[in-house]
């Protein structure tokens, strides 16, 4: 009798425990059902036929299920989750974003291989238009849309949505590895200056204010003198007679109007009245005019009843 003994090579393990299959692509909009299926439009995972769960589930494979996807025909590759499995036979459906980081037209072939990613720590992502500014937190907004992804590959350019408008990023570095599992993870985010960007011109914060030429001082003693003044205007009397004396504003001259004094004995809580208007001159009253002036209680008196004089 002859006995034969078989070894179990570790490469013949790997081998087994690799899934490795090629698949005709197609985008979401042409899957098949009622459903509308526009989340998986949102994301970064694929949707594969039941009979790859059949064979991931034959292999000793680690989860979450990660797969790498490569066009042999244009050697680029990227990395994604799986979201069903409810796919026709020979068919996986992609995200739109994913089709055209592959350069894959529908129908197109693509090698579907599973894979193990490290965790990721650190990623930047680089907006490929200005409008990603307008948003008010993006990084809420980045990390509620990356809930739907499953890995990141250094050099894709994902696409997100918010409020009802797609957002393009591109993964510019990602650590510790260019292609880093982000389920689960604590990871640091960044972001680079968007696509086409142009910061604002800075102006210089000390500018020149120009100087104000100071007024003539003539000139503005000719507008004080136009200027409202109380008690300047003509009076009439109730029984007729004229007054004594007109009043006359005396005219302020150049030297009289003083600015630019400070108050150095300024007190805080206490409010100085400062009065520069000097008196007015005392005018010289011709002989005449003051005859004709009025003066008060200087009549003569009449008696009805005439007195004799006493002896």
């Amino acid at each position: 009798m002859f006995s034969f003994q078989v070894f179990d090579h570790p490469m013949s393990r790997g081998f087994q425990n690799r899934f490795s299959t090629q698949y005709r692509c197609y985008s979401v909009s042409m899957l098949a059902g009622p459903n509308d299926r526009s989340d998986v439009e949102k994301g970064g995972k694929i949707i594969m036929p039941p009979s790859a769960l059949d064979q991931l589930s034959r292999l000793n494979i680690t989860y979450p299920m990660l797969f790498k996807l490569t066009n042999k025909n244009s050697d680029r590759m990227t990395h994604c989750g799986v979201l069903e499995f409810v796919a026709d036979e020979g068919i996986c459906y992609l995200p739109h974003w994913m089709m055209q980081n592959l350069l894959l037209e529908e129908g197109g072939l693509v090698q579907v291989e599973s894979v193990n990613l490290m965790v990721a720590t650190y990623s930047k992502f680089q907006p490929q238009s200005p409008d990603f500014l307008d948003i008010t937190n993006p990084k809420a907004v980045l990390e509620n849309a990356l809930r739907n992804f499953a890995c990141l590959t250094t050099g894709d350019v994902i696409a997100i949505n918010y409020n009802e408008k797609i957002y393009e990023l591109r993964v510019m570095e990602t650590k510790p590895d260019k292609a880093v599992s982000i389920i689960e993870c604590d990871m640091n985010v960044d972001f680079d200056a968007p696509l086409g960007y142009k910061e604002p011109e800075r102006r210089p914060q000390h500018q020149e204010e120009p100087t104000e030429e100071e007024p003539d001082p003539s000139s503005y003693a000719e507008m004080m003198d136009m200027r409202f003044r109380a008690f300047t205007g003509s009076g009439n009397r109730l029984d007729g007679k004229l007054k004594g004396i007109e009043a006359s504003p005396v005219p302020l001259a150049a030297s009289d109007i003083i600015r630019g004094i400070p108050n150095y004995e300024f007190k805080v809580g206490r409010i100085t009245f400062i009065r520069n208007s000097k008196p007015q001159p005392r005018r010289f009253i011709d002989d005449d005019d003051a005859l004709n002036r009025f003066i008060a209680f200087s009549g003569e008196g009449q008696s009805l009843r005439k007195k004799g004089r006493k002896p």
